[in-house]
Formats: structure tokens, sequence, C-alpha cells
């Protein structure tokens, strides 16, 4: 009897997150397996839903439904930056186009990273959504072993 994935599991995994159209957003396929325990935060929760009962050894690919695996689009994520917060944390001399990740230090400590939409003389407009919310996503597993 092999071992199934519970909501405590540790796995030794292949995982593969891309676009429909194949592009491929991380994967470790091509590299040393991931492990990772559940319930640590390490994969996003609906992506350990999917894991849960699958035995030990199993190959699959699971298609998301827009805004599933990352949450939908949150319009309030669309945010003015002031031109001197983008300098506070940008690197000296940054050359910003519209479409790059910028990460700034969030209050507290924490990073976040937005998407440049718009860039102004004193502003810039960022999108802080998560770069696939909202999206269609492919979740490819290949579980290697379950403890």
């Amino acid at each position: 009897m092999s071992n199934v994935v519970t909501a405590s599991a540790y796995l030794t995994l292949h995982y593969r997150l891309a676009t429909l159209e194949g592009t491929d957003i991380v994967t470790t396929f091509n590299g040393n397996p991931a492990t990772l325990m559940l319930g640590q935060g390490q994969l996003a929760p609906v992506l350990e839903e999917l894991l849960i009962g699958l035995p030990e050894g199993t190959h699959k690919t699971f298609d998301l439904a827009p805004g599933v695996a990352f949450g939908p689009r949150n319009p309030e994520l669309i945010r003015p930056v002031s031109r001197a917060t983008l300098d506070e944390n940008s690197v000296p001399g940054a050359d910003y186009k519209v479409g790059d990740l910028v990460d700034f230090a969030a209050p507290g400590g924490g990073r976040f990273a937005g998407i440049l939409r718009e860039l102004n003389d004193d502003s810039a407009l960022f999108d802080f959504n998560h770069p696939l919310a909202g999206q269609p996503v492919r979740f490819e597993v290949n579980l290697i072993s379950v403890l």
C-alpha cells in the first residue's frame, strides 16, 4: 500500500506551474525535486488541496480556472506610488519601463512587488496583484515520495 498525501504530509516532488500555453512560471523538473511539508505555506493552499489523497508515484496535471490558483485580480491593488518612494526603493539610476516588476520594502519589514503600469514625472502607477492573479494556470506534479 503506497502512502497517500495527507494535510500534514512531507513530500518530495517535482512540480511545475505554467500558463495554459505551456510557458513555465516555476518548475523543478529540470533540476532537483522540491521537498516540502504541507500546511507550511510553501505551496498555495489551493495547490496543496489538489495533492491531498494522491498516492505516491502520481504524475498528474491540473488545469486551474482563472483566479483559482492566485485569487482574482483586485482593482484596489493598483496603486499610485510617488517618484520619491520609487527612488527610495530603487537601485540608483534604475531605468524603469512599463511592464517591469519592481520590488518594494513594505512597512513592517516585508517585501512586495508590483508591475509598473504607468510612469510619470512625479508618480508611477503600480499593479500589486500577483502576476498570475485572475489567470488560468496549469499545475503539473510528480509525487516522488510521501512521508
